[in-house]
This record gives structure tokens, sequence and C-alpha cells, in this order.
């Protein structure tokens, strides 16, 4: 699961926060992708022969057991959010189509790929995968979506069917926004990646399909007009995980306020799992899974009732004391977290990034460049509390100032080429990793030559 800020740091100074969690926003079929390999700096250690008796046996069997339970929750487990994206706002019958027993005129797999949705080939019968790949599937039919949700085949999405065939609901999973495909049998159908940013996720304009938005505009106080377009103002790969409780749907500069989905992998050691650090991996778990998308657990963080003026949708429905009746998701937290500590940052693939200069720009990163004194290899940020503020990063404050902490986080680098999508920074305002370079090397007056500057983007790239 998973939510906020800063993409990529080079500076001693960078701060940010990549969240785990993030989450949500409703779900349709179809697919798309990403995929990932290669580099030794992040290189997990050898694997050891376990015991099999005494008590340490005894933590080999728990630790085998929490990694498939978690992996288990973090793909399937709806949390119970069936009730919210189903049963409350119709989002299912927005998926199906009229002719399908929904409203409207459908989802269609191909419009689902456009969205960024994501197809398990694992989960797809031989036979079909023949028709896909002969193109004899309907890809331009809602009734496929349907077939498709029923064979759990659209990841992190679940249909729930009636007797008659018909889908009566729908919930979500974690995987929905951290994780993809590898794109193996098609661009959006492949094998997962569990832990990668989907950017390619448009929540918005999946959320906005959805028939009664009402219980959104009623929370945040707005009409539906609104609510539609605020979600279609986040566009793919961005989210916003805090507009439920301070209700800051734009930046003062009229831009959207989302944030960048991060990736859930390479958190082992890790304290602070958000952009701007106000969450470990549990907490951020808990905070999405009940709140955005909105299973039945329970979360609470005092934080969010102690300003009216910082946070006042959270004041109005008490969401940082969220107690469901029924509660379907305190239980599955410890694997879920064991499962996301137990995924390692992707190697970047050999040949996407230049050798020597990878070599001398881990020379600049460390030295010259003053990198490595927040970005501390191999973690790549900082152990410990790792937040500072915008001044420091030399950014505005609008995002930090929507956290509790009012700072950014140390974003870690591992794996960082596998989601330059949609930018640098939590909220994408550098297009590439260059502009990150050139404005710390400006801010923190570090006179990188353009060698140097271009070395230390290999580095990063290769990281």
């Amino acid at each position: 699961m998973t939510s906020r800020r800063t993409d990529t740091r080079t500076d001693h100074r960078s701060k940010r926060s990549g969240m785990i969690t993030v989450a949500v926003a409703g779900m349709a079929a179809g697919v798309l992708a990403a995929a990932g390999a290669a580099r030794a700096d992040n290189a997990p250690p050898a694997p050891q022969k376990m015991p099999a008796a005494g008590n340490e046996g005894e933590i080999n069997k728990y630790a085998q057991a929490m990694l498939a339970d978690g992996r288990k929750i973090f793909r399937s487990d709806t949390f119970g959010s069936e009730a919210f994206w189903g049963d409350v706002l119709g989002l299912h019958k927005a998926i199906a189509g009229e002719k399908n027993s929904g409203v409207g005129p459908g989802v269609s797999p191909r419009t689902a790929l456009s969205v960024g949705l994501k197809v398990d080939v694992d989960a797809l019968p031989a036979d079909l995968k023949k028709q896909l790949g002969a193109g004899k599937v309907n890809l331009d039919d809602p009734a496929t979506t349907v077939a498709l949700l029923k064979l759990n085949a659209v990841v992190a999405v679940t249909a729930f069917a009636n007797a008659d065939g018909s889908v009566r609901s729908m919930g979500i999973q974690c995987a929905l926004c951290h994780s993809t495909v590898d794109d193996s049998f098609a661009p959006g159908i492949g094998k997962r990646l569990d832990g990668w940013a989907n950017r390619d996720l448009n929540v918005g304009a999946i959320v906005g399909l959805a028939p009664n938005l009402k219980p959104i505009g009623d929370m945040l106080g707005v009409d539906v007009a609104t609510v539609r377009k605020v979600l279609a103002s986040w566009g793919p790969g961005r989210y916003d995980a805090l507009l439920d409780k301070d209700g800051k749907a734009f930046r003062p500069d009229g831009k959207q306020a989302g944030t960048l989905i991060p990736p859930a992998f390479g958190l082992a050691g890790i304290n602070l799992s958000t952009w701007t650090g106000f969450g470990s991996v549990p907490y951020w778990n808990a905070y999405v899974a009940t709140t955005q998308m909105h299973g039945m657990g329970t979360f609470v963080d005092a934080r969010f009732g102690a300003s009216k003026k910082q946070y006042p949708v959270a004041q109005k429905t008490n969401s940082g004391n969220t107690r469901a009746a029924s509660d379907d998701t305190t239980a599955k937290l410890p694997a879920l977290q064991y499962y996301q500590l137990s995924i390692p940052a992707p190697k970047a693939p050999a040949g996407s990034y230049n050798a020597a200069a990878f070599a001398r720009g881990r020379e600049v990163f460390n030295n010259k460049g003053r990198c490595a004194g927040c970005h501390v290899p191999p973690l790549f940020t900082e152990p410990g509390s790792g937040l500072h503020s915008a001044k420091e990063m030399g950014v505005d404050s609008f995002s930090a100032d929507r956290s509790p902490t009012h700072a950014y986080r140390t974003a870690p680098l591992a794996g960082l080429w596998s989601h330059q999508k949609g930018g640098f920074y939590h909220d994408g305002r550098f297009g590439t990793l260059l502009d990150v370079v050139n404005h710390y090397d400006a801010t923190l007056k570090l006179k990188l030559a353009t060698e140097e500057k271009s070395d230390l983007v290999e580095y990063l790239k290769g990281i």
C-alpha cells in the first residue's frame, strides 16, 4: 500500500518522502506496465541454509509464512474496500456498462489499458492467451473487461459476482498503485512486478467514472462537478492522499496538488516512508488501507485532530480516529509489512547506463556533489529521521506544510531508474535527472562541471 513528496535528490541537503502505501481510488480492467533488472551496489547477502528444527527452525518457518501471507495480502486483499468503491460509489457499474447490468458505455480492456490498469498474464488460461496472441479477443468490448475481472486477472482489482454472473461490487488492493507488469506478453500484460510504482495509473480518471461521487463531494463540502475537476487534474502516476484531510485540491499557483506514486520496494532499513516522512511502513499501510482504500480497519493519529486550520476535513470526518465496526485490516499489517520489506530495489538493466561514467559519478556523488551526506549508501537515504525544510531543499513548502512534519524526507534512490516516468521530486516538477542535478548545483553552489553532472546522472541511473 502506500503516499508523498520529492522523487530524487542529489545533494547534502535533499529531502523528501517516498511513501509506500498510497493509494487508491478506483478500478476498472485492462492493463499496462514496466520492467526490471541490474546492478550490484544493493546486492542482497548470499542465501544461507536455514535450520529445520528448534527455535531457529521456528523462526525460519515463521519467516516463510509471513512472506507468503504478506504477498497474498499485498496482491489480493481488499480489506473490505468493496463496501466503498462498489456498494457506495458504484464504480463496478461504470466498468461493466449498461449491456452488462451496469450503467453507461462501460470500460473496454483497451480503455482500461489507457488509464494504466494491468493484466497478470499468469492469471490467464492457456486458451485465452492463445486467442489474445492471435488477435481473436475483442479488446473494445466491456464484456471482455468483466470476464478478465472474474478471472482475477486485472492487477489489484477484485470483482464480486452475483449468482447469475453479473458483477455486484468491486474492491481494490495495495498492488493497484504499487505494482505493475513486465509487458512480457503485450503492453500492459505480463508478469507482476511487485513494489514498482505504477506511473501509468490514472487514479483520478478511474475514480471519476463512478456514477455516485456525491459522498466524496459531501466529505469535501463541494459539488460533484468540482470533485470531477479535481480528479481530472491529477493525471497518470499521481494521487493526493491528503485531500481527505485538508481539502486542498490545488496549489496556490493553480496546479494540481497530488504527488507521484512512489515505489514500495527497497524499504528494508528505512524508517520514514512517505514524501514528507510522517509515517513508517506499517503506519502508511494502516493509513492507506482505511482512509484511502476505504477498507474496514483502525487508524489512529491525533495529529489530524489537533489543528482545524490545517486539517478541516479530518476534523469533520474524524478520520484521524478511524475505527471500523469490523476490523479487516489490523491483523494483516505484520505480514504485509514483512513482505514489503522483503522486496529489493530492482537492479538497473545492463546497458541502461554508461559503466565508466557510473564509476566517475560515484566519486561525484560521494564527494564534490555532497549527495552521500543525505543519501547515505547503501540505503541512499538517512538512517533515522531524515527530514529537511523546504528552504534546505530549495523548493516551496506547499506539500511539506500539508504534512504533520512540515518537512520533506530524503527519498531513497535505489531503483530510481524504474520510476523515471512522470518526473522527479514529490510532484514531478523536474522532468529529468539532469534537471535535478542542475537544481542542487545552483542551490548548493557546487560548481559542478558539465562532465561531472553527466557522470552523476549515469550513477543515479545505475544505483
